[in-house]
């Protein structure tokens, strides 16, 4: 069986990220969505609330499983037989990072990283701009899934007076 993963923060996740899995989704037998647990940062959403989200916006994908992870990526791979790293780059200043991260993990553990371009639909977007749009009013319904809207204006909405 092939499996891959597509790991990150997710908080929230975005319609370019979705883009990614499930564009990965169709060249793996499964494929693991990677929820990174960082104690030391405070995001808008919990893990578990990420997670809910996350598996709302991918119920219609039979071959999606989400989880969180905390520690170095390749062993959540090794532990789960995952043969791929599945990343999205937005642009040529994405590849810089990414592609130290994946010649490290390649030297760990010999799991590669597949780079897929981004829909140029996506190119600008990222999760830390959506929570800045969204925090001051600003329209994210072409950004994010359903799921994510309603809860970003749950989370965001402010008190009338």
């Amino acid at each position: 069986m092939r499996r891959a993963v597509c790991p990150g923060s997710f908080d929230p996740i975005t319609l370019g990220h979705l883009d990614i899995v499930a564009r990965a989704s169709q060249m793996y037998d499964v494929v693991h969505i990677a929820v990174m647990i960082n104690k030391s940062k405070q995001g808008l959403f919990s893990v578990d609330e990420r997670i809910a989200l996350i598996e709302e916006s991918v119920a219609d994908h039979g071959n999606i499983k989400v989880e969180a992870f905390h520690g170095l990526l390749v062993d959540y791979c090794e532990q789960r037989d995952i043969q791929a790293i599945v990343k999205g780059l937005r642009a040529v200043s994405d590849f810089d990072y990414e592609l130290q991260m994946a010649q490290m993990n390649h030297g760990l553990s010999g799991v590669e990283t597949l780079f897929m371009p981004t829909n140029p639909t996506y190119s600008f977007l990222s999760s830390s701009l959506v929570k800045e749009v969204a925090t001051w009013g600003g329209d994210v319904s072409h950004l994010v899934p359903e799921p994510v809207l309603r809860e970003l204006r749950r989370k965001l909405e402010r008190p009338a007076g």
